[in-house]
């Protein structure tokens, strides 16, 4: 891991902000999925029992009130991650709003409001959204009033040419799900790590922004084991479960940086312009990531109404 951090920003993904704590990375990154999990963690009953009083007093039926204690808990998360790391805290806009720009704008601004009252200030936060052509949309505009975005579930190169032309400060391309997709596929068990779609996907991303100076963060995200982190060696950031922040902690193997902007330059990707249309055409002839971007929004709604779920009882008691 140190040996890592000498190319790489490493983030941790979880919320589990004790986890955060003992591995000390420079930023962490949060789903529909992690805060889920956190909250079911006894040590943490405290924030969800927070977050429901919260609803409770300011909702005006139970909708709203779970609506609003969502939220709150997101930010409650958030603002516990922010005390035990120096850098970004990402946070994620409801994925059930992937395809509705203007109420996914009006979320990142209440989350954004709610992190104001907490007293962490919004140029530590991360607003994070699909990578659906909507929510490109809602990043050119938040970037537009100062706030920051990282652009998830994003599988290929249209994707990030798409964040990247509306001036995302940071996406996070994901590597295990793409060689999920590539296993069941091809039936094929196994792949080298220098042969892993899902490194190659991260690869030509992080070659085509350094190729043609582009400043867009590139956070390589999902990873399935440590190989694939070693072959992203270099890349700007890598967000690392716990658990493979641990296995690398342990590792005494050596390996050399793999990218880096000297190497990059020589990328031959020429530079795209990306409008919807061609975004949409892209995507749809993309079977890997026009399904994995689908499924990714599926799963994080589904760990979302279980969230929701485990919430409404207690606004109601």
């Amino acid at each position: 891991l140190e040996q890592l951090s000498q190319w790489t920003v490493i983030v941790e993904d979880t919320g589990d902000f004790d986890k955060i704590r003992s591995h000390q990375p420079q930023d962490a990154t949060t789903n529909p999925s992690l805060v889920f999990q956190a909250s079911e963690l006894p040590q943490y009953a405290c924030l969800v029992e927070e977050a429901v009083s919260y609803g409770k007093s300011q909702g005006a039926n139970t909708d709203e009130a779970l609506n609003l204690a969502m939220d709150r808990l997101a930010c409650l998360f958030g603002r516990e991650i922010s005390k035990v790391v120096p850098g970004y805290v990402s946070t994620e806009v409801d994925a059930r709003l992937s395809f509705d720009t203007k109420a996914s704008l009006e979320k990142a601004h209440q989350l954004l409001s709610f992190y104001e009252e907490l007293g962490v200030d919004k140029s530590r936060i991360l607003t994070k959204l699909a990578s659906t052509w909507e929510m490109m949309l809602a990043c050119e505009q938040l970037e537009k009033e100062g706030i920051k975005t990282n652009m998830t579930l994003m599988f290929s190169l249209a994707q990030a040419v798409a964040a990247a032309q509306r001036n995302a400060t940071l996406i996070s391309p994901f590597v295990g799900r793409i060689l999920d997709w590539f296993k069941k596929s091809t039936g094929k068990e196994s792949y080298p790590a220098i042969e892993d779609p899902g490194v190659l996907s991260v690869k030509s991303i992080y070659d085509y922004y350094k190729c043609h100076g582009i400043e867009t963060i590139v956070m390589g995200a999902s990873f399935r084991n440590k190989e694939e982190i070693i072959a992203l060696a270099g890349c700007d950031r890598l967000t690392i479960s716990p658990g493979l922040i641990e296995e690398l902690s342990s590792s005494d193997e050596q390996f050399e940086r793999v990218l880096s902007e000297d190497s990059a330059r020589e990328c031959g990707i020429p530079y795209q312009e990306i409008d919807e249309k061609t975004f949409r055409w892209l995507l749809n002839e993309d079977p890997m990531a026009s399904e994995k971007l689908s499924e990714g929004i599926r799963g994080f709604t589904k760990d979302i109404k279980k969230l929701e779920d485990k919430l409404r009882p207690m606004l109601e008691a």
